[in-house]
């Protein structure tokens, strides 16, 4: 595949939210971090090494004899514009820092989009499979199907005791981060993130924003993810975080519940106004654009608002991303050039779309 093909504004598979708790729970990730043996980790390796890695990793995974039944797509970052990149990450293809790594990085994609291997970010191979809504053992299955190929080709570094060795050491054991990207505007409007984060860490559990480590909450997006792999078993890590995630979603259609029964006509009146915003304002910033949408979101799933279609409000929350709002505009725009493009081709898609 071109690049352009996952370059698209179209919703991947894994975003198109019609699985297990879709209203809540948004995707479900899996990330296997891995190294080669007689390698040094990338924080301390050469180019030459970084080179000999990826080509021994997409040689495993495109060019081998053995072969995995979905196809990918191999792309360098090297001479990837710094735009191309951007939008990369704003689709969870790849992470932030993998993008700012143009000289060793790479990575390999399944045209779906589900699987995704970025090679030579902070570990040698970070193996990432995504599904729509809660659906863990999936993503588990698929992610050990390309990690089980890749270590008949490979050698990977692995010590009996401590298990598979990574750059950072709370990576060490499994390499295993399972996580759930949750929609939890109740939870978040009624004042509960605060308590639910701490509860997260004592259980082992971190929360994160929207791109992962480092980044915030965007739209009342939240990653919930396992913090331990040492020392515990991958199905034992699906396991709790599968119950975890079941307890917030609880949480949330409880925190739902109240806000109809203790101030509807508000709750009503605000989210609507979210509509008005998004059909009908000529300024768009990101933030405002991100909190509107996820409040539509809300009012349809509260029934208070009629229903936009899933792909409807996924596309808007791809397009409204800087990078995405340039790749369609065809060229560099400042902030608040950006902000009224936002605008635009939100109401558009709004304006332009049947609602039930």
């Amino acid at each position: 595949m071109n690049i352009d093909h996952f370059l698209q504004s179209k919703p991947p598979i894994w975003m198109r939210g019609d699985s297990t708790f879709g209203d809540i729970v948004m995707s479900t990730r899996i990330r296997l971090a891995r190294n080669i043996n007689g390698f040094r980790f990338p924080r301390a390796f050469s180019e030459d090494e970084a080179l000999q890695i990826d080509k021994m990793v997409s040689n495993a995974l495109i060019d081998g004899d053995q072969k995995f039944d979905m196809p990918f797509s191999y792309f360098s970052l090297q001479d990837m514009p710094s735009l191309k990149r951007q939008v990369l990450v704003e689709k969870h293809l790849i992470s932030p820092q993998l993008a700012n790594k143009t000289k060793t990085g790479s990575i390999l994609v399944s045209d779906d989009e589900t699987i995704s291997i970025m090679v030579n970010e902070e570990d040698h191979i970070r193996i990432q499979s995504l599904q729509p809504g809660l659906q863990l053992d999936k993503a588990y299955q698929l992610a050990d199907e390309v990690d089980r190929l890749l270590e008949r080709k490979l050698s990977y570094a692995f010590d009996d005791s401590f298990g598979y060795l990574t750059s950072c050491p709370t990576n060490t054991g499994t390499g295993l981060r399972a996580s759930v990207m949750m929609h939890l505007p109740a939870l978040t409007a009624t004042n509960q993130m605060g308590t639910l984060m701490n509860t997260m860490a004592r259980l082992g559990m971190v929360v994160r924003g929207i791109y992962g480590e480092g980044t915030e909450a965007l739209g009342n997006y939240y990653q919930i993810s396992n913090q331990i792999t040492l020392g515990k078993p991958e199905e034992d890590i699906i396991l709790d975080l599968q119950s975890v995630a079941e307890q917030i979603i609880q949480k949330e259609i409880g925190a739902r519940r109240a806000l109809l029964e203790h101030a509807s006509i508000a709750v009503s009146d605000r989210l609507n106004r979210s509509l008005g915003v998004l059909k009908y304002a000529r300024i768009l910033s990101s933030e405002e654009a991100a909190n509107c949408l996820s409040n539509v979101r809300l009012g349809i799933d509260l029934g208070l608002i009629p229903t936009y279609p899933d792909r409807v409000l996924n596309e808007c929350m791809l397009i409204m991303q800087p990078g995405f709002l340039q790749q369609l505009a065809g060229t560099t725009l400042q902030a608040n050039e950006r902000d009224v493009f936002r605008a635009t081709i939100i109401r558009e898609k709004l304006n332009n779309t049947t609602v039930k």
